[in-house]
């Protein structure tokens, strides 16, 4: 969940360096190594409510063959823990509110994180889920909400000190009007660790997408992962925020906000800036145009509405070639418009999948997975950016390995533009490619949200 009030909580929060590294600067540490099925994956978020009509783990069970042919290999599972039914909506988020659809079952506001909404199903229904998942050889990945939970959740009785309070007694809310749990509790703490272990020992759950992360201290995460490494050493773990430290010990990627794709020297401004001020060997984040809050937020107005088909292509060709995890939202392998919400069921237009445009873009999509499987410098090489003279409209970078060099230049814009790339001295192989020519020289003619990327 993002929203203003994640500035503040990202300035509150801070990182736990280890006795003796606090001086050394950031960008001089070496990031953790993580495991080869995440820096190695394709994601795909599954919001429940979206993904299927039915809107249960049964239903999105019998989709998984699909994901599988497209080629995504990591399932982003949003919230499926009991959400809190309290009708008070004094304890709703704003946006909750504004959805007008009166249910109070928000996915991010929990009553009990240790079972399945009957909503979407039972906890054998997740056991299941999972079980085919791997079979497909596709890990799962759970949405864990820590930093606040709902005003009934099933611990407050037992244990009013899971929650903060101000010197009256009374809960205080961390956010979106939700009750913030008391992490300087170590009972708490405990609690949700086990809470993690839980998952992972009983479900085989492969690892966790962390919930406004920053908005809870970093050693809170660091002792998760040194406790879920010794139930799976390849755990893996996401940070839904841009923490500078995340990535030292307790996380394998973080979420890439901050990319304006309508500017391609916005997003390369950015991209520096990210890396410059985090470790060495790591600085992994996602790479994404949609997920469930900005489906939600669009509502009426969707990406695919707002941006066309050929736009969306360009930015998809980026972001399967820049570095980091490619990240694809459930529906935009079809090019979905429907009206999504996180707050009620408003599924994908699957019917979408038998019409030209939907049929080609899982066909783009599916070649974008496969390029990225086959091509060692999509994965494992090192970006390097190669200047233009049209730095505003065209985004070009090599990503180089060992193996190979692959090139990528990306018109962001709807106008043709011709532009010459600085120093580029070597042929390249078109791997993919459409509103594309080029000459030896390093000069492409791009048509509107033209696109090459190409092998030495």
């Amino acid at each position: 969940m993002r929203t203003a009030a994640i500035g503040l909580l990202i300035a509150l929060s801070a990182a736990s360096p280890s006795v003796g590294e606090e001086t050394v600067p950031l960008n001089l540490r070496t990031a953790r190594v993580s495991p080869g099925w995440i820096t190695e994956g394709v994601m795909y978020q599954i919001q429940p409510r979206a993904f299927t009509a039915e809107g249960t783990l049964k239903a999105a069970q019998a989709r998984l063959g699909k994901l599988a042919e497209l080629g995504v290999t990591i399932l982003y599972l949003c919230p499926v823990f009991v959400a809190d039914d309290d009708m008070d909506q004094a304890s709703w988020s704003p946006r909750q509110k504004k959805s007008g659809m009166n249910n109070p079952r928000n996915p991010y506001r929990m009553k009990d994180f240790y079972h399945v909404d009957p909503e979407y199903g039972t906890d054998q229904d997740l056991k299941d889920f999972v079980a085919a998942a791997h079979a497909l050889r596709m890990r799962v990945m759970l949405d864990m909400v820590y930093l606040h939970c709902g005003p009934r959740a099933v611990f407050l009785e037992a244990h009013p000190d899971f929650v903060k309070r101000d010197k009256n007694g009374k809960i205080k809310n961390a956010g979106w009007s939700f009750p913030a749990l008391n992490h300087a509790s170590p009972e708490l703490r405990e609690y949700l660790w086990q809470n993690m272990e839980w998952w992972v020992r009983d479900f085989d759950v492969d690892g966790f997408r962390c919930d406004v992360s920053d908005g809870i201290g970093l050693d809170f995460w660091e002792t998760a992962r040194q406790r879920l490494e010794k139930l799976r050493p390849d755990v893996g773990m996401l940070a839904e925020g841009t923490r500078k430290a995340d990535q030292l010990k307790a996380f394998d990627l973080d979420y890439g906000w901050g990319f304006a794709w309508d500017n391609a020297a916005t997003v390369r401004t950015q991209w520096e800036k990210m890396r410059a001020e985090r470790p060495r060997g790591g600085a992994r984040f996602i790479r994404f145009i949609d997920n469930h809050d900005i489906a939600n937020d669009s509502y009426d107005n969707r990406i695919e509405k707002r941006w066309g088909a050929a736009r969306v292509e360009a930015a998809l060709v980026a972001i399967f070639t820049l570095d980091g995890v490619p990240f694809l939202y459930n529906g935009q392998e079809v090019a979905d418009t429907a009206r999504h919400s996180i707050f009620g069921r408003m599924p994908i237009d699957w019917a979408n999948a038998k019409t030209a445009a939907g049929q080609a873009r899982f066909a783009f999509c599916r070649r974008l997975c496969a390029m990225r499987r086959s091509r060692p410098a999509l994965t494992r090489g090192e970006l390097v950016w190669v200047d233009n003279d049209a730095p505003s409209a065209v985004l070009s970078y090599l990503r180089t390995s060992a193996e190979e060099k692959v090139l990528t230049v990306v018109n962001l814009t709807n106008k043709p533009v011709n532009v010459k790339l600085a120093e580029l001295k070597e042929t390249f192989k078109p791997l993919l490619a459409e509103g594309a020519k080029h000459d030896e020289r390093g000069t492409f003619a791009l048509e509107s949200n033209g696109y090459f990327v190409g092998r030495k």
